[in-house]
């Protein structure tokens, strides 16, 4: 693996990613560039964990907003999440891929129990992880989830993949006028509002300096150039 930055990233992924150019669902033909790029970088052995979110199908605080239980909601969303998961296993096994699905909530008909060491074993191995169920708690969103087990998992970066090429001053779908921004520090993305993570994942990954880059989905390898040290997007880090 000469020749690389990054060598164990943690990649995450929203679920209206998954849905592409619809408002909900799954469009497997939308994740087609980045799942062979992942098949790609997974030949040259980086390990790979990915997160999912579940927004495509069940955001537990737009469900708490029309009534239902936050805790409730919490739980609803985490069960999307696990849906969007076994998903992403298939297309990414159809590819030729070893994966698992480890699943913050006990499930074991469907997939293993998040255990850190095992997933680590998993990854030295070369098998994708798929870190579904959220933290496994309410109150805390999949972006904390990832955040977390980049952390656990002594990830070096996580990427965060979405439908614009990083982060802009507002947003570039709305306004076309918007400036891209290509680096920023933690603090900024507080101190602004920006809204690439929430404040509790933006946090964690700076009490343990844990580098965010947002990039575009849709970019042609764009996940092994990023890998070989290129940055391609946003890069959210300590200094700027």
């Amino acid at each position: 693996m000469s020749g690389l930055k990054y060598t164990r990233v943690l990649l995450k992924l929203s679920g209206e990613a998954l849905s592409g150019d619809e408002s909900h669902g799954i469009a497997p033909s939308f994740l087609d560039t980045l799942l062979d790029d992942i098949c790609q970088v997974n030949k040259i052995g980086v390990q790979l964990g990915l997160v999912i979110g579940g927004g495509n199908i069940m955001r537990g605080t737009n469900a708490s907003e029309q009534g239902i239980n936050r805790v409730s909601a919490d739980y609803m969303g985490m069960l999307a999440t696990v849906i969007n998961a076994l998903a992403v296993q298939n297309m990414l096994e159809s590819r030729g891929l070893e994966t698992r699905v480890m699943t913050a909530i006990h499930m074991e008909q469907l997939a293993e129990p998040y255990i850190r060491r095992r997933a680590i074993r998993h990854l030295e191995k070369g098998r994708v992880v798929i870190f579904a169920g959220g933290t496994g708690n309410p109150y805390f969103s999949t972006d904390t989830a990832a955040v977390l087990r980049a952390i656990e998992t002594e990830s070096q970066v996580i990427l965060k993949a979405t439908k614009v090429d990083g982060i802009f001053t507002e947003d570039p779908v709305v306004n076309k006028s918007a400036k891209f921004i290509p680096r920023l520090t933690y603090l900024e993305v507080l101190q602004k509002g920006i809204r690439v993570m929430d404040t509790t994942a933006i946090t964690l990954c700076m009490d343990n300096k844990l580098p965010i880059l947002v990039f575009n989905i849709r970019k042609k390898d764009a996940l092994p150039r990023i890998l070989a040290g290129e940055i391609i997007g946003t890069i959210v880090e300590a200094t700027a």
